[in-house]
């Protein structure tokens, strides 16, 4: 992670903030946030970014306390790492239950859930959003995913291509400094320019990645009638690999978090550790704090911690935002509070797909097309799991090295869900609770202890394989983010209530891939351990069989960008149709989610809008000067 010079770093506060018109205002310090802001200040502009969440983490201490929490903390989930704040809660999968038919979630969870399915999909609020507990998964989307309408009938067309968009992948991956291989990634039309390689050289595939792709890679199957062949390939991802000296026409890259030793403090280079999701240890994964602290350090970038955006402010004549109006508290527990206004040329939303809708809602704006909160999308993950026949080395990490890729597209997507495959390095663990079910069973079902507890444990966890499905799932108007006055979060402010189907275009892609996991465990000599619960919060019964669902943690779709105003909330910019100083960012503008990871697409997505940003900024200083006395 990179420091910031401390001189430099103006944790401001409410009443200073209240007292500048900014040339931005952003909402949301994760990776969508502190690109905008980078982008901007390092153009001269003045920017002030709201966090919701507290600021003390861009130090080495605070990290640190993350860490120690982690550690400390019985239950890993992916915000075990962060403190409760009761005036700006972060969704834990922890509180999701299953629902009751006609019942919404009641719980004192943060989302309301109104079913009929419970998404335990989180996020998180602090200083760098939810880069400071993802995966690092940065797979490029396909070409077809953006045309998904006109190719397969099925989703909604983007209104920018593959090719369009290619110039902000490359930016994206310099960005975030992706490790990565152009060879593993070049399939299914995934092209890249001549000569092109990824900042670092791909993190290296793991034992088990290499077991399986022996037994596995040319095997044929057959979808819709049509054959396709499986291939293990490395995952590209944001994290600290192997500088590469070919990057940038041999001029090599240079790591936002140096990959020397004695630089421990600035990201060390990946060491393996499987614990990388929540929170890596050695700060080698990317997170939005790096791009955060560029901004910081060009002295044009104030942060206003602690504060949570209430109500957008409309000009009731022009239309345009005029301010944004926040809850600044005291403390994580008081819900103690100041309350202002902060004032802007442009407003940049850059929370997340579910927040940034909630926010607009709130202040009484769902666009003229009706779709803000509309379309709510995230990838539908099925886990399954096998017990190799012999020791493949389970637990060394990353959590991910490789997938299989070959069923991310393809004309079946006019009958079903397309979908990846990760396959896991850290064994059962997000299936079953892994170690500490199979500890359970050992000692309670087995009556192991002594050196042949230790014997049973290395031996069936070191041959773990955990499958992980990431199922694409299309924009559905019924699935939504809304607000009810009758649930409201400590500060009052509305609290996000989730209406979410699964539909049957999904579920029989979930149906295919459980078919097809049970062909790879015969085909590699495994074991199939795999069960779903039917009291379970995510069992879904589909054609006299049932599976139990999880979200992926990958928001998307809520202000959805088009060509038309009647149909989509904002432009291929990300500017809001009827607000033209406001801009909604992220991946709550991607009409699709196709079977990539979204965090690389929103990045490219940022840097895209950045452009328009500063050239809306550019005309209003030409107007301003040319404006008579």
């Amino acid at each position: 992670m990179s420091i910031v010079k401390s001189s430099q770093y103006r944790q401001i506060t409410a009443e200073q903030a209240s007292n500048t018109v900014y040339d931005a205002v952003v909402v949301g310090s994760g990776v969508s946030g502190a690109i905008v802001a980078n982008e901007l200040s390092q153009k001269g502009y003045r920017v002030l970014v709201l966090e919701a969440g507290p600021g003390h983490d861009m130090t080495i201490r605070g990290y640190e306390s993350y860490l120690e929490r982690f550690y400390a903390n019985v239950s890993k989930d992916n915000n075990a790492p962060y403190p409760i704040n009761r005036n700006a809660p972060n969704p834990r999968s922890t509180e999701v239950r299953r629902l009751q038919p006609g019942q919404p979630d009641t719980t004192n969870g943060y989302f309301v859930q109104n079913g009929p399915f419970a998404l335990d999909s989180t996020y998180t609020k602090v200083v760098g959003g939810t880069t400071m507990h993802w995966e690092g998964k940065t797979l490029r989307m396909l070409p077809e995913d953006f045309q998904m309408q006109s190719r397969y009938g099925q989703g909604l067309d983007w209104p920018v291509t593959y090719e369009e968009l290619s110039s902000y992948y490359r930016k994206a991956e310099e960005e975030i400094g992706v490790s990565g291989d152009v060879e593993d990634q070049t399939y299914l039309g995934i092209t890249f320019e001549p000569g092109y390689v990824y900042p670092m050289k791909k993190i290296p595939i793991s034992y088990l990645d290499k077991v399986i792709a022996k037994d596995l890679d040319n095997t044929e199957v057959s979808l819709a009638g049509e054959q396709y062949q499986l291939h293990v390939r490395s995952t590209p991802q944001g994290r600290n690999g192997v500088p590469n000296p070919d990057y940038n026409d041999g001029k090599g890259f240079v790591p936002k978090g140096a990959v020397s030793t004695h630089q421990a403090e600035m990201g060390q280079r990946c060491q393996g550790n499987i614990n990388c999701t929540p929170i890596c240890p050695v700060q080698a994964k990317y997170a939005a704090q790096k791009t955060l602290a560029k901004a910081i350090n060009t002295g044009h970038v104030d942060i206003l911690p602690q504060t949570v955006a209430s109500k957008v402010q409309i000009d009731s004549e022009s239309g345009r935002v005029s301010a944004i109006e926040y809850k600044s508290y005291i403390d994580l527990t008081s819900q103690t509070h100041s309350s202002g206004i902060v004032r802007g040329k442009i407003f940049v939303l850059a929370a997340n797909a579910v927040e940034n809708a909630r926010l607009m809602l709130a202040s009484g704006l769902p666009s003229r097309s009706g779709l803000v909160g509309r379309n709510l999308m995230d990838h539908a993950y099925l886990l399954t799991w096998g017990l190799m026949p012999e020791v493949t080395g389970t637990m060394r990490g990353t959590q991910c090295t490789s997938g299989i890729e070959d069923l991310r597209g393809g004309t079946f997507r006019k009958l079903q869900a397309a979908f990846r495959i990760g396959i896991h390095n850290d064994g059962w663990g997000w299936a079953t609770g892994s170690p500490y079910s199979e500890l359970d069973d050992i000692v309670d079902n087995k009556n192991k202890y002594g050196l042949a507890l230790r014997k049973e444990v290395v031996n069936r966890i070191s041959r773990q394989l955990l499958l992980a499905f990431m199922v694409e799932l299309l924009p559905d108007p019924n699935n939504r983010v809304t607000v009810d006055a009758s649930f409201k979060d400590q500060l009052g402010n509305p609290r996000p209530v989730l209406s979410y189907g699964i539909p049957d275009y999904t579920m029989a892609g979930i149906a295919y891939a459980r078919q097809l996991s049970r062909r790879i465990y015969q085909q590699l000599g495994a074991e199939d351990c795999t069960t779903y619960d039917p009291l379970d919060y995510g069992y879904v019964p589909y054609q006299h069989e049932g599976y139990v669902v999880r979200g992926g943690n990958h928001w998307a779709g809520t202000h959805i960008m088009g060509t038309d105003p009647t149909q989509s909330v904002v432009d291929s910019n990300q500017r809001s149709w009827d607000h033209e100083n406001l801009y909604l960012t992220g991946a709550g503008s991607m009409p699709t989610i196709g079977t990539a990871n979204t965090t690389l697409t929103l990045a490219a997505l940022c840097i895209k809008s950045s452009e328009q940003m500063i050239r809306d900024l550019q005309a209003s200083q030409t107007l301003v000067a040319t404006t008579p006395v």
